[in-house]
């Protein structure tokens, strides 16, 4: 019989898609899960009323994704590997995007190489390993850009698929809708005919209307969101180094420096090679990668919203950039810019794999109460959002009263408990012989003092019970005591 050989282009698709899915799921249980994350296991296990009454009060922004993320509990259940899978899914289907995308910039070698590139980049592991939207964006954003090359090239039939990928952009995370002025850069580097041109602006126009209502109600919850760091000089370069390799110190600064100015050179080479390059790589990918961060920065000089693992959906054009600076210069230099990297990238690699590589080890927590709380056990949560704790991980702590709330967050509608006031408190307390108490530190400078404010009166009304400590335990982001009798 004879063999069927899958062509080039199929393997070219197909192969950065393997690679991105494989080393997003290698290890992807084992770093744990945070605050972001807790909440969006926590939303997972609420019903389809509850949902619907939290997203009319708060992270209506976020709502696409804990839709998404929802419907994967009721089909696999609720755990770190469900609701990170998504996001897994969603690196590899970027990988594979980029590969087509490449192709119809410069071919299929350029198209290979790029998708196997963001497949492979720590980063872009980083976040198929996080349960929230950003990996789903950036997913959306080379789709989007490939649709929008397409329109470029004459093809009318993909403006109405631009459109719905913009508006879908949008529905994931409303500063997605970033990458429009991206493109709008790009169309007019391109200078397509004005029908084509007019074809492009009615579909981004389409795409934006359709999230105008999400934008109107995440105005009015615009007090839910987190505090940002104030954007400095170095932004821009530190945030071209967290595409590289993603934060919370997972490289000494020895090893950033060899990689950032790597990339910056690959970059410069190909800018000053551009007339080697295909002339639509430049057209699309500078524009991607520097027009969104440009824009946000701006913005953030009035209130601060430079948040980098926003701008994630602009990782595939400094891949789409690399791959073809690769293609442009001398086989050694080419070897040079592979080689120089390696040794940061897989540091990298195994950093945020670690358990302790997030804000909160959760994982920590979880084992030492699985190890040594007893049935019957109290326990007090102090810190924002800290007793989410408790319902994303209901296995542990069904057994565990938690002492310090009145009313839980899913019953309020809301992502915040209603503490017990003191009297409740107290005669909680009153009853109970052990108590774990849990505190959690947190980004926010904010909510670390009201954390603060909180624990200290906790333990007040520890010691007013006659509970003292007796075990303790930190770990990162988090600390554990058990006080008895």
């Amino acid at each position: 019989m004879r063999q069927v050989l899958p062509s080039p282009e199929g393997a070219a698709l197909w192969a950065p898609a393997i690679v991105g899915l494989g080393v997003g799921m290698w290890g992807i249980t084992g770093p744990s899960a945070w605050t972001d994350e807790i909440v969006t296991m926590d939303v997972a296990r609420r019903s389809g009323a509850q949902l619907v009454e939290l997203l009319g009060n708060v992270d209506a922004v976020h709502g696409l994704h804990y839709v998404v993320i929802h419907l994967v509990g009721r089909v696999a259940g609720v755990s770190a590997f469900t609701v990170r899978l998504p996001s897994a899914v969603a690196v590899a289907i970027a990988a594979a995007g980029l590969s087509w995308l490449g192709r119809l910039l410069g071919g299929v070698r350029l198209g290979l190489c790029a998708g196997l590139l963001l497949a492979v980049l720590p980063t872009a592991s980083r976040y198929a390993q996080e349960a929230r939207s950003f990996a789903l964006v950036m997913a959306v954003a080379v789709l989007a850009t490939g649709a929008l090359v397409k329109v470029l090239s004459g093809s009318r039939w993909w403006s109405g698929g631009y459109a719905v990928l913009i508006a879908v952009i949008g529905w994931f995370n409303v500063l997605g809708l970033l990458l429009v002025a991206a493109h709008t850069v790009t169309v007019v580097l391109r200078r397509p005919g004005r029908l084509v041109a007019v074809r492009v602006v009615s579909a981004q126009a389409a795409g934006v209307a359709a999230v105008v209502p999400l934008l109107v109600l995440g105005v009015s919850q615009r007090s839910a969101v987190g505090e940002i760091a104030p954007v400095t000089g170095g932004t821009p370069y530190t945030f071209l180094t967290w595409l590289l390799t993603p934060g919370q110190g997972t490289l000494p600064v020895a090893l950033k420096l060899l990689l950032t100015p790597t990339a910056l050179v690959a970059v410069a080479l190909l800018v000053a090679r551009r007339r080697m390059a295909p002339p639509s790589v430049l057209a699309v990918g500078v524009p991607w990668l520097v027009v969104p961060p440009l824009i946000l920065l701006v913005a953030s000089l009035g209130e601060p919203l430079f948040a980098y693992r926003y701008l994630l959906f602009c990782l595939p054009a400094l891949a789409l950039l690399l791959a073809a600076a690769g293609a442009v210069v001398p086989l050694p230099v080419r070897l040079l810019l592979v080689l120089l990297p390696a040794v940061p990238l897989a540091m990298s690699h195994l950093a945020v794999r670690q358990q302790d590589s997030r804000p909160w080890d959760t994982t920590a927590v979880i084992t030492t109460l699985r190890s040594r709380a007893a049935s019957g056990d109290g326990v007090l949560f102090s810190g924002g959002r800290c007793g989410l704790i408790a319902s994303a991980h209901p296995e542990v702590f069904a057994r565990l009263p938690d002492l310090g709330t009145a009313e839980s967050a899913a019953e309020r509608g809301t992502l915040d408990e209603l503490p017990a006031d003191r009297a409740l408190l107290h005669r909680r307390l009153a009853g109970a012989s052990r108590v774990w108490h849990i505190g959690c530190r947190h980004l926010s400078s904010e909510a670390r003092r009201a954390g603060a404010r909180t624990a200290v009166s906790q333990r007040q009304a520890l010691a007013c019970a006659g509970l003292a400590p007796a075990y303790r335990r930190g770990v990162h982001g988090l600390e554990i005591a058990l006080y008895r009798r």
